[in-house]
């Protein structure tokens, strides 16, 4: 079988995209993740890029959409399914932060799922819907997690690829809300 058809690849956004990729590369089945930036209005390719645009859009100085910091999951779909991924992401963040994660504040921390097919959006929406109702039973507030299709893809930097590996007393805000997703 050729090497491409054992592979799938979804983009998601849990803030920093640090412990993000530590957490998700943890997964059997999980071939590869890597560091990036997407969803943003513009073709920005850097992190002092990101951070910069994020300054102008807190000041008022733009309305562009910002990217966020992403990890590209590239999975093997006979050894974890789409759906255990989903299951990972809404449980090691805490989707109802709005454009913050932790001590990470600003739109390019924003929580993400983005898609290039319409499966995938409508997984991501039923595995949102199903995991409100458990964090509603515990006191949470609405999802805030943008599900829309994958646009304005960039690799990060390689000094942020593997970045908690290179340096594993590395800062991670990353933290989920405790509450499990239902059986």
């Amino acid at each position: 079988m050729n090497d491409t058809q054992n592979k799938a690849s979804i983009v998601f956004g849990m803030g920093c995209f640090w412990g993000a990729e530590k957490r998700m590369s943890e997964i059997p089945g999980v071939l590869d993740v890597e560091s990036g930036y997407a969803g943003g209005d513009s073709t920005l390719t850097s992190y002092q890029e990101v951070l910069t645009l994020e300054k102008a859009i807190h000041i008022g100085m733009t309305d562009e959409r910002n990217h966020a910091e992403v990890i590209k999951v590239t999975y093997d779909p006979q050894q974890v399914d789409l759906e255990t991924l989903m299951i990972h992401f809404w449980q090691n963040h805490d989707p109802t932060q709005g454009d913050r994660q932790g001590n990470d504040v600003g739109s390019n921390y924003r929580s993400v799922i983005y898609y290039r097919q319409e499966d995938e959006k409508l997984l991501a929406e039923k595995t949102r819907d199903r995991y409100q109702q458990a964090l509603t039973q515990r006191g949470y507030g609405e999802i805030t997690t943008e599900i829309a299709p994958l646009k304005n893809y960039n690799r990060a930097e390689e000094y942020h690829q593997d970045y908690l590996q290179k340096n594993p007393h590395g800062y991670c805000g990353l933290g989920g809300t405790g509450v499990p997703y239902p059986d």
